[in-house]
């Protein structure tokens, strides 16, 4: 059987295979409520073979949202819709996962397909927090510095966050520290300017980011998955970069974090990205070889071969997919039946596999 679709075993729970659904915003939600396109969205993922299917990123506070109209985990009227889509999943004996997330001063924006950047107050807006008042370019608000006391109050909240979360029955929970929110705007110099215990040299940046992970992992159940996305470097000269992502990884690990999601970007305006088939697995590769814990691999994966290669060669434990499971929610069936010359759809798809 190919290395893609053997199942493996993280924390007492076995996963059926290695092709894994990445967080995908959708800006559907109405005060961070999921609803049935959630339940369609995700459940279709599940249907089409993918071994863990993952929330797009769901906030930890209202503010802590990329646009009004984000998924939420920040009270407990979250958790009843939220466990429609978790059954369903497990149905499809598929590991349901959330990435729960703060936008940091990336907040209060409108959804891509709408004109305009920030959302004003008046629009249903808000001020966008974060480590310092620097907005992330001309066309964004300068956001609030948070005091020491509101960090520490966001540092319970996605610990809180989590216990919603594994109520509503996630198995596996990711924290969003990457793409420029609010826990990589903490930990790149290039958004941290702070002179206190947040910010300054390498150590004090990483305390939020470790704080996070502390206290989500001693408020969750042992046997719950725990995830954390980082962008590996910032594409800048003097910003984060693949050895601090290293160090912190191996941090991670000795804290309880049991895989890395490898992305990279999204905190410096003028970064240059060659985005191309494989662009970002180099980061998983050098996270897994040197911080010595799994990582998973993203970014133009989009062929059965690709992504097997990927496993063979040592460079990824697992594969996350986004846009290719938009376009073709049943790609894991087809590919499976590719590689390895069968598949087990769900019985009423058997009649097309």
């Amino acid at each position: 059987m190919s290395r893609l679709f053997s199942s493996f075993t993280i924390r007492g729970q076995e996963i059926k295979n290695k092709c894994w659904v990445s967080p995908m915003c959708q800006y559907s939600s109405e005060d961070g409520f999921s609803n049935n396109w959630h339940l369609v969205h995700l459940g279709s993922r599940a249907a089409g073979g993918a071994g863990l299917v993952m929330t797009e990123a769901a906030a930890i506070s209202p503010e802590g949202r990329i646009s009004p109209n984000d998924l939420g985990i920040w009270k407990d009227d979250h958790i009843d819709g939220l466990l429609k889509i978790t059954n369903f999943i497990k149905e499809m004996n598929a590991i349901p996962a959330i990435q729960i997330a703060h936008s940091g001063r990336k907040g209060s924006t409108h959804k891509p397909w709408e004109e305009g950047y920030s959302v004003p107050d008046n629009k249903g807006g808000w001020q966008p927090v974060g480590p310092s008042s620097i907005p992330f370019d001309n066309k964004s608000v300068t956001p609030k510095e948070l005091s020491i006391q509101e960090i520490k109050d966001l540092e319970n909240k996605f610990a809180n966050s989590a216990v919603r979360a594994e109520k509503a029955g996630f198995k596996c929970i990711e924290l969003h520290m990457a793409h420029g929110y609010l826990v990589h705007e903490f930990l790149s110099p290039i958004s941290n300017k702070r002179e206190d215990d947040y910010g300054g040299n390498f150590e004090n940046r990483m305390k939020f980011a470790l704080n996070i992970v502390k206290k989500v992992r001693g408020a969750i159940s042992e046997n719950t998955i725990l995830l954390a996305r980082i962008s590996a470097t910032d594409y800048a000269d003097n910003g984060w970069d693949e050895y601090q992502s290293v160090e912190l990884s191996k941090k991670f690990k000795g804290l309880g974090v049991d895989l890395i999601d490898c992305s990279s970007g999204g905190n410096y305006s003028k970064q240059e990205i060659i985005a191309e088939p494989n662009y970002q697995v180099k980061f998983s590769k050098k996270i897994k070889k040197e911080a010595g814990i799994m990582t998973g691999a993203v970014g133009l994966i989009t062929e059965p071969d690709q992504a097997e290669k990927i496993l063979k060669d040592n460079e990824a434990d697992v594969i996350f997919m986004g846009r290719e499971l938009l376009r073709n929610p049943y790609w894991p069936l087809s590919s499976m039946k590719k590689l390895d010359g069968n598949n087990f759809p769900p019985n009423q798809y058997l009649r097309s596999f």
